[in-house]
């Protein structure tokens, strides 16, 4: 896709922002809207704070400023687009209406993709005259940090729709990945809260505390992951040694269906978490912000590290 084209993005809040911020410092002009006339009027000025975290220069953040233009309506922000990013909320009948609208207005050769981590692409895009030109990209927060897109096809998409999706997050500088089938969770999402399940398991039935979970991840194989996948440490070690494990541990991890009884409590109890005070730790609001700020300057610096 010419470095000319026509990026547009719904939403403006903390996925659309990162999103814009992406696509404008890659060289690609951007019409952004919002329905919301607070998060339109406020947008530049986060994204200038964002490039600004990240290490940017006036000049720089300047640049990447004049490639955005903010738009009152999604027809006028769609018109002439070649890609639309969709980062609504996680709300399946909004995202349908706005992709409605978007089919109403955006040119016939236009990409449409929704930006979601729990919603499946085929139930979002099932009402789209064109549905072959449609995939899902599930951007990770802070998406303009996180290098991962997840490029979802569903049974529709047509596969050059997909590939042309691929090329354009990689000349973005991201890294994006097939996913080849439209499951619940994409590849992101299912590993990670597998991990969670076993976690909260732990805790459930007294075999750890909260801490010592979050502990044995940060100071053990957590510490590899960047640098080594799962399926690398496998090769690694051995397939053979692998089923060795997997013959003697799998059968007690936990593999009920549904959620934790546990975490149902939880939130049934008004434990939601940081913004509580209390979930499965408790936290001040000192401790919350320490770690917060201390999650933004690892990402910073691995974005640091990683750029030429």
């Amino acid at each position: 896709m010419a470095k000319n084209g026509q990026i547009a993005v719904i939403g403006a809040g903390l996925m659309g922002h990162g999103i814009a911020l992406t696509m404008a410092r890659s060289g690609r002009n951007v019409a952004l809207t919002d329905p919301a006339p607070e998060a339109r009027n406020s947008v530049l000025q986060r994204i200038s704070e964002s490039l600004e975290l990240m290490g940017f220069k006036p000049p720089e953040i300047s640049k990447t400023l004049e490639k955005i233009e903010i738009f009152d309506q999604i027809g006028e922000a769609v018109t002439n687009a070649d890609v639309v990013f969709e980062a609504a909320p996680e709300k399946l009948d909004l995202k349908k209406s706005i992709f409605a609208e978007v089919e109403e207005y955006a040119p016939q050769t236009c990409i449409l993709a929704s930006n979601t981590s729990v919603i499946p692409i085929t139930r979002i895009m099932s009402d789209l005259r064109l549905r072959g030109r449609a995939v899902g990209t599930h951007w990770w927060n802070p998406p303009h940090l996180i290098p991962l897109v997840e490029v979802v096809k569903t049974s529709w998409s047509d596969a050059a729709v997909a590939d042309q999706m691929m090329a354009l997050l990689s000349d973005a500088g991201k890294t994006p990945v097939m996913v080849e089938k439209d499951v619940p969770g994409f590849i992101g999402n299912r590993l990670q809260h597998a991990l969670w399940r076993e976690a909260i398991s732990l805790v459930e039935n007294g075999i750890c505390d909260a801490e010592s979970v979050d502990t044995v991840i940060k100071a053990s194989f957590g510490r590899r992951l960047a640098v080594l996948g799962p399926l690398e440490n496998a090769d690694l070690v051995g397939t053979d040694l692998t089923l060795d494990i997997h013959e003697n541990v799998l059968f007690d991890l936990e593999s009920r269906k549904g959620p934790s009884p546990y975490l149902e409590k939880l939130v049934q109890d008004g434990r939601l978490g940081m913004k509580s005070g209390e979930g499965f730790r408790t936290w001040t609001k000192q401790e919350a912000d320490s770690v917060r700020k201390r999650v933004g300057q690892h990402l910073r610096r691995l974005d640091g590290i990683l750029s030429d």
